[in-house]
């Protein structure tokens, strides 16, 4: 698969991975709590081996980041419960996405399609 579509993929939140953990994921309901959990920490991929994306959701409203070797730039809302976000990866447009985000432990998870399509988890450090 050529690099561009795994990150488009994987940021849009159609590749999923699934971990056996004895913790359930708790939907994050509000931007307060969203900001107070994942604003201004580092957000990395998880589970896809060596591909390197990291992201920082800003207080502001920006995103930035890196994805295999390219800038991630954005802004995000909250908007009806859910985060809604439009990406640039370097010059291509990922488009709009309002998506679930629930947390479990370190690891945020973003649900595509408003809950309703596949999801990324990103461990919070």
């Amino acid at each position: 698969m050529k690099p561009a579509v795994v990150l488009t993929s994987l940021l849009l939140g159609f590749s999923s991975v699934t971990f056996a953990v004895a913790e359930e994921f708790t939907p994050i309901p509000d931007r307060s709590t969203f900001l107070s959990q994942v604003a201004g920490k580092d957000l990395r991929l998880t589970g896809y081996g060596p591909i390197s994306v990291s992201l920082t959701v800003l207080p502001d409203g920006e995103i930035e980041g890196r994805g295999l070797g390219r800038p991630v730039t954005g802004a995000w809302r909250w908007q009806d419960g859910y985060f809604c976000r439009d990406l640039f990866w370097g010059q291509r447009n990922l488009g709009p996405n309002c998506q679930a985000v629930q947390m479990q432990g370190q690891t945020v998870r973003f649900i595509a399609d408003q809950g309703t399509g596949n999801f990324a988890d990103f461990a919070v450090q």
